[in-house]
């Protein structure tokens, strides 16, 4: 199966019905996408399939051939980093870390559909849970985030 992860093609062997995330990790080698419930709630896994954010822990490998995928790894634009990523950075998003990738790549995906949002959309969209309860944090990044596009 081809897939394209990040601008470049990988070509691998698993069964069609293997998890999106595993191939990612295991046959791709990026582990930037992180295992977090395996059953799309936590978010952990967020990557974007042509450009739209879903969990690739509960998709099969066979819905993304043919569709770009990016992942963690594929956000920044060589050593820029991405306005979420910047904006995580500068607001101190952080404390594990752990669900943080897949929370970045649910905004990005946000972001692109609403540069704008409000709190309610924040709320209503990302939907990706983090442990630290670091949400006020990361309701800054977003709209910090969103002012860099206007």
């Amino acid at each position: 199966m081809q897939l394209n992860v990040n601008g470049r093609s990988y070509e691998v062997d698993v069964e069609p019905n293997t998890p999106l995330l595993w191939v990612i990790r295991e046959q791709v080698g990026l582990t930037g996408t992180k295992y977090g419930c395996g059953i799309a709630q936590c978010g952990a896994c967020t990557i974007h399939l042509d450009g739209a954010a879903v969990r690739s822990c509960a998709m099969p490998v066979s819905a993304a051939a043919g569709k770009r995928i990016t992942t963690i790894e594929g956000l920044a634009s060589g050593k820029t980093l991405h306005k979420v990523q910047k904006a995580w950075v500068d607001h101190d998003v952080p404390q594990c870390g752990y669900c943080q990738t897949g929370m970045i790549m649910a905004v990005a995906a946000r972001l692109q559909d609403k540069p704008k949002p409000t709190n309610a959309d924040i709320n209503a969209t990302i939907t990706n849970i983090c442990r630290c309860a670091t949400y006020q944090r990361i309701r800054a990044a977003i709209h910090a985030a969103a002012a860099t596009l206007a």
